[in-house]
């Protein structure tokens, strides 16, 4: 399971807003904001899943614990992956 922190890092990483996040996820705002929540407040193992693959979709790679700790870091891109959602706009509409 992805922690909280991995999830704001995450977010920050590819420039997504948590509004940005629950519409590519279907997800609440509240629900992503528990999701990102250090308070104990948890969302369920499936919004946190699909909060997971929309950011890894976005080209977010979690790292799990190796004895440094949990992380995130941005997949290489290429050309062939197309635009992240941060860089759709009405000027690249085809």
């Amino acid at each position: 399971m992805i922690t909280s922190a991995q999830i704001r890092a995450a977010r920050s990483l590819v420039g997504l807003s948590q509004s940005q996040v629950a519409d590519a996820t279907g997800l609440s705002i509240p629900t992503i904001k528990r999701a990102e929540s250090e308070s104990g407040l948890r969302a369920s193992a499936a919004a946190v899943e699909a909060i997971r693959a929309a950011l890894q979709t976005a080209g977010v790679i979690f790292l799990a614990e190796d004895g440094e700790g949990v992380g995130v870091r941005l997949r290489k891109s290429t050309v062939a992956e197309g635009l992240r959602p941060d860089q759709l706009n009405a000027a690249n509409d085809d």
